[in-house]
């Protein structure tokens, strides 16, 4: 996304559980290429490379990695918190970013740590992050983490991608309330990026023009972008003809373009694409 200077605004994107960047990059390309045309995307590799077998051997070639390793019961984690050191370490060194996009495990640990920087834990000299798409995320079930991450509302600007056939439908449920007016869009895949049909597409697109718009105005505040999803959510409760989403698509783009920033509208052409 263009800002007043030109820049565009940058999300750090964290992919799933024994899977690769390069792998969730082409997951997210299926989108409709419009959503994410003025984002800077990075698809960093995990820490460490696979301990085991992963759900993607066949379909998308190895190298695999995962950021840290845990057991059955998702309570006790095991290089979790040099995990959290190198990201910190990466999004200092590589930043400033804006934002977290995550799928699964990645999901699952970009809420983490927006989380603890709203707290003061941790990216204390880093500018706060302001956006954040999560896929199929979830809660850690530590305690200890829980009363920190999520001891208060996430005030950060949130989608959440959840699946009616996916094994952490529930979970990312838990995690979408741990946020300030999440939007929530649901879809009837399992546990993977889904592809998106023309309500999605309309939504996210939307949703990615409201922080267009907010970021054009550099004395945006990530806390009123939240408070804007409320009015959206009103106006999504109400039956929509395709055309206005359209029509409201292009005001946003005509409005965004008074501040100097060409977007643009294409059809959904998104393919489902597994993951672990």
């Amino acid at each position: 996304m263009e800002g007043g200077d030109g820049a565009k605004m940058r999300i750090l994107c964290l992919h799933g559980f024994r899977t690769s960047g390069s792998f969730l990059r082409k997951q997210i390309s299926k989108w409709d290429p419009s959503i994410f045309a003025h984002f800077d995307m990075d698809f960093p590799d995990g820490i460490f490379p696979a301990g085991g077998k992963s759900e993607i051997e066949g379909i998308f070639p190895p190298p695999y990695f995962e950021w840290f390793q845990f057991n059955k019961d998702f309570t006790e984690y095991t290089n979790l918190e040099e995990c959290i050191a190198y990201l910190c370490e990466y999004i200092t060194s590589k930043g400033p970013f804006d934002g977290l996009l995550g799928f699964s495990q990645g999901a699952t640990l970009s809420a983490l740590l927006l989380g603890y920087q709203a707290q003061g834990k941790i990216l204390k000299e880093h500018p706060p992050l302001k956006l954040f798409v999560s896929i199929s995320g979830s809660k850690f079930r530590d305690p200890s983490i829980c009363e920190v991450a999520y001891k208060d509302p996430i005030r950060v600007k949130s989608v959440h991608f959840i699946g009616d056939k996916d094994w952490l439908k529930l979970p990312s449920e838990e995690l979408a309330t741990a946020f300030v007016n999440p939007l929530v869009v649901r879809h009837p895949q399992g546990h993977t990026v889904p592809r998106l049909d023309e309500d999605a597409v309309c939504k996210l697109s939307n949703w990615a023009m409201e922080i267009i718009l907010s970021q054009s105005s550099r004395n945006a505040d990530p806390v009123d972008m939240v408070d804007e999803t409320v009015k959206n959510k009103e106006e999504e409760a109400e039956p929509k003809e395709e055309c206005e989403c359209e029509m409201k698509a292009a005001a946003a783009a005509a409005a965004a373009a008074g501040n100097g920033i060409v977007l643009q509208r294409r059809e959904a052409g998104a393919v489902e694409a597994v993951d672990a």
